[in-house]
């Protein structure tokens, strides 16, 4: 514990002497930002969000004109992938900059007795600590899911100055609840006590999200936003948001769930007779989020000098009444959250940074979440952690020819009988229950014939299969906390 709590001091304290140093040394003109012009970054991570559930990506039964601006401004991915198919291992990748193959954080393990899941440990490098360590304010605002308040996980452990919304997964499950956090202090939400239902919990995380931009506008700052819209439960406040839904669609009501009231149990989510709506609505409301988002950042004079990203954390869920079928969330892939079929895993991912990304573009540069961290170290000037399993994406950014492409990406999943999946250039290949059945096959894929995996080519590619194999053999280490034993390959 000493040993990877000292390494991650060391390599803060780099960081810092980096930013100290820079000033004195001679201009690295391979670098695109100077250290007193560093921008500010805003990554904004929708939660259950589809591929399919932007019209800026296909989506007809309704809009996300806000985040469609932003789309209409910077670059859109057509091929950049989520960090897991299900919420902390995804957040994992994202913060540490590794495949789920090493990132600490590979599944949505709880801890008994604990609100909250298992901690990130110690010596995990997150991207909040090192543009902390380069002179950033942090700030994490929505769902962490990554430790337990006071833990080695807790946000305000793993680099943030400023933490408020859910730490525990579970209770963000409901979006009335008691409480939420801020840092490590327990805010209690007027009018909410499981029977009554009064504050709007992500309406409350808004407010200190736009907050942060106004306390940090003089300074380089790291604003984090890991919204819980649009995950399940599917409710909303009985506003005109929600009426301008009600009655649009062909729905079928959720009865499986636990209302609020005496008898609710907290673990499942509410009853409705219109989830479509509800849907729709959670999708709108995060919209008009992003939307507020984009306008305090223009109001404060900051436009110019801010990157705004937007993804989400995995595929379209189908818990409490959602259909991903009904709204094609999956945008006409195959699978949705915890399958890691491209509808599993793929995501939409927007960047805008004014005077710098075109406006308008689309790549098909195929990315990941363990992308982040190198590409926002080079745009900070600042060391990349040298375990990271990521490649800057920064010169698609800008529209530089020069860009490095990965070689494969790799993902596993240790629940439903164990799944991996590899993407290598136009072929995926995806092991299921690789855990469960020791004679389990690989199935291939070519994404450039065939993107919605309907068509699986293994049989034809001895070679091709036998690489991926060989890939997923090399791509896992084992881990303690979240245990996979590979089938025989």
């Amino acid at each position: 514990m000493k040993l990877e709590l000292n390494n991650r001091s060391i390599y803060i304290l780099i960081c810092i002497l980096n930013t100290v140093l820079f000033l004195s040394c001679q201009n690295d003109k391979s670098k695109v930002v100077s250290k007193a012009s560093k921008p500010n970054i805003i990554y904004i991570l929708a939660d259950d969000l589809g591929y399919g559930d932007l019209s800026s990506y296909g989506q007809e039964k309704f809009q996300t004109p806000n985040i469609d601006r932003l789309a209409e401004r910077g670059i859109k991915f057509s091929e950049h992938y989520s960090g897991s198919t299900v919420c902390a291992p995804s957040r994992s990748s994202l913060m540490t900059g590794q495949h789920t193959g090493h990132t600490p954080i590979r599944g949505n393990k709880e801890i008994k007795g604990r609100e909250g899941q298992t901690p990130m440990p110690a010596g995990s490098v997150t991207i909040a600590e090192i543009l902390k360590g380069a002179g950033y304010s942090t700030g994490a605002f929505g769902k962490w899911g990554l430790g337990y308040i006071g833990s080695e996980g807790d946000p305000i452990n793993q680099g943030f100055d400023t933490f408020y919304g859910y730490n525990c997964q579970r209770q963000a499950h409901r979006y009335y609840p008691t409480h939420l956090w801020k840092n490590d202090k327990k805010e209690m939400l007027e009018g909410n006590n499981l029977t009554n239902i009064v504050t709007y919990a992500p309406d409350k995380i808004q407010e200190e999200t736009l907050k942060f931009l106004e306390d940090n506008k003089d300074k380089p700052f790291f604003a984090y936003v890991p919204l819980v819209l649009p995950h399940a439960e599917l409710i909303s406040p009985n506003d005109s948001l929600l009426q301008k839904y009600i009655g649009k669609y062909d729905e079928v009501p959720y009865k499986n769930g636990s209302d609020y009231g005496k008898d609710i149990v907290e673990a499942k989510y509410c009853n409705t007779e219109t989830p479509y709506a509800a849907f729709a609505s959670m999708v709108d409301r995060m919209d008009i989020y992003v939307g507020q988002i984009i306008t305090k950042v223009k109001e404060l004079g900051i436009e110019n000098n801010t990157i705004i990203m937007f993804a989400s954390d995995n595929g379209p869920h189908a818990a409490g009444g959602a259909s991903p079928e009904y709204f094609n969330s999956a945008g006409g892939l195959k699978g949705i959250k915890r399958d890691l079929y491209e509808g599993g895993i793929r995501s939409p991912f927007i960047v805008v940074w004014p005077k710098k990304i075109k406006p308008g573009i689309t790549t098909n540069h195929i990315s990941a979440f363990w992308d982040v961290m190198p590409t926002v170290s080079e745009i900070a000037n600042i060391d990349t952690p040298t375990n990271t399993d990521g490649i800057s994406f920064l010169p698609t950014l800008l529209g530089q020819e020069k860009q490095e492409q990965h070689t494969y990406l790799y993902w596993e999943f240790n629940h439903k009988g164990g799944r991996q999946a590899v993407r290598k250039g136009k072929w995926k290949g995806i092991l299921y229950n690789a855990i469960k059945d020791p004679k389990a096959k690989l199935e291939l894929y070519d994404l450039y014939t065939d993107a919605t995996e309907s068509k699986n080519v293994a049989d034809e590619n001895p070679e091709i299969v036998a690489e991926i194999e060989q890939i997923i053999k090399e791509s896992h280490v084992d881990s303690e906390l979240f245990p996979f034993k590979l089938k025989s390959i």
